[in-house]
């Protein structure tokens, strides 16, 4: 899957690259994104009518998967939901997904973040959004507060449980959420389904519990109230085509990067639909190195939907990780002409100028990816590497600052942020950038 980070092994191998670990706490260990288009189109699609009857901005709340097989769903301010890898996979119907995005927005439309330390309100800066990471690792490990003090870097913060919601919390959201889901034409009783998932976690020591166990609390009385809120509606709304279309699409595709080719190859006409089944195959087969089979797959899935940014994207994917450079670039054109202004898939197009070494242009490209979505270290590697070889290197340390920002590397982030501040004109916006980053830094040691 490569969100920005492309496929799974892409990831993998850009955050043993980048060194993308995040130091916490003893056994908190390293988060990180899983940006890919496809799947965040996918999950938009699926959030959109449950963001809406929430009261919410649809289109600028992000669903942000985090690389990781545990099972929890969180939010940290009004304009992200994070959702861990294996908790998708784990889902069985689009109504159960929907089900969690409901109830993350309740706890966003019901004011349940005023507890949150403000200094980690908002994820959408490189150094907010690393410092959400860095505390996410510590409530995978099983302590959330811990890492919340030291994410935060202040001591009386470690006594808070960063991402734990009270029981009082829980039951609002939950009736919330039905109410959500029955006023946008949802079956709630996916929500039920969800719970049924996480049965017996309570009587679990907290190292034993998923991660969501212990981040919103569960109960007996929790899950009876909500059979009893659902019961009406159980067998009476059906899911529609669409969305079983993007449950099948993005489960589909993540579970084809991260189960091994030969499974999904055994599966990947399941979902019933014939495009992602395509789709399914090209990534089972090119994850067995076997080009001319993948292409072949992926061509029958654009052949039914031509026009689809996602599926010329992922194109354009495998055969950059197979080199095939020119190729590629053409495929990632026809990307950006059907979605220009996708932040991700900008992204994988710089990537492959950059690769023929169209420096100038890489740098256009780069900069409106990073203007829409300055959230991925990937694209900030890159635009760093590109600002270094048009020989402005003040804006190749601040690129490299902010990454090491997202990735919770402060003290790293800190000494490129001075060079940045050096080298750029004083009350420029890169300077301004340059300020926040060690404004970052400095809240860290507090």
């Amino acid at each position: 899957m490569t969100r920005y980070l492309h496929s799974i092994t892409q990831l993998k191998c850009l955050i043993m690259a980048l060194s993308v670990s995040v130091v916490l706490v003893t056994q908190a260990r390293a988060v990180t994104l899983l940006r890919d288009p496809d799947i965040e189109h996918a999950l938009k699609q699926l959030a959109a009518p449950v963001l809406k009857s929430a009261g919410l901005n649809a289109s600028r709340v992000s669903i942000l998967m985090i690389d990781d097989r545990n099972l929890n769903a969180f939010v940290v301010d009004r304009d992200n939901i994070f959702i861990h890898s294996g908790l998708l996979l784990k889902m069985t119907s689009p109504q159960m997904i929907q089900g969690v995005l409901a109830h993350e927005a309740a706890h966003i439309a019901n004011g349940h973040l005023v507890r949150r330390p403000v200094n980690l309100r908002n994820a959408r800066t490189a150094a907010g959004l690393g410092l959400v990471l860095a505390a996410a690792a510590g409530a995978a490990s099983g302590n959330a507060q811990a890492a919340a003090g030291v994410a935060l870097g202040v001591q009386s913060s470690a006594s808070r449980l960063f991402f734990a919601h009270t029981r009082a919390e829980e039951s609002s959201a939950d009736n919330a959420a039905v109410r959500y889901m029955v006023r946008a034409g949802l079956d709630p009783t996916g929500m039920v389904d969800v719970m049924d998932i996480f049965r017996g976690q309570e009587a679990l020591s907290v190292g034993r519990q998923d991660p969501y166990a212990r981040t919103h609390p569960l109960s007996a009385d929790r899950l009876r109230v909500l059979r009893r809120l659902t019961a009406t509606y159980e067998g009476k709304i059906k899911p529609t085509n669409s969305d079983l279309y993007w449950f099948a699409r993005a489960k589909g595709k993540l579970s084809a990067f991260q189960r091994s080719p030969k499974w999904t190859l055994a599966r990947a006409g399941e979902s019933g639909f014939a495009d992602v089944g395509h789709m399914r195959k090209a990534i089972a087969w090119h994850r067995q190195s076997n080009l001319r089979k993948a292409l072949a797959s992926m061509d029958r899935a654009i052949a039914l939907r031509p026009n689809d940014a996602y599926y010329h994207e992922l194109r354009g994917q495998i055969l950059m990780e197979h080199r095939q450079f020119a190729a590629a670039t053409a495929a990632y054109a026809r990307a950006v002409n059907a979605a220009p202004n996708h932040p991700l898939i900008l992204g994988s197009y710089g990537r492959a100028l950059m690769a023929q070494n169209q420096t100038a242009k890489v740098l256009q490209v780069l900069e409106k990816a990073r203007a829409r979505d300055g959230r991925d270290a990937r694209v900030m590697r890159d635009l760093a590497v590109a600002y270094a070889k048009s020989g402005n290197n003040g804006m190749a340390s601040l690129l490299t600052a902010e990454r090491y920002a997202l990735v919770g590397r402060l003290k790293d982030a800190e000494i490129h942020a001075k060079r940045a501040s050096g080298l750029l004109p004083r009350g420029s916006g890169g300077w301004q950038r340059a300020q926040d980053v060690l404004s970052a830094a400095k809240a860290a040691k507090r």
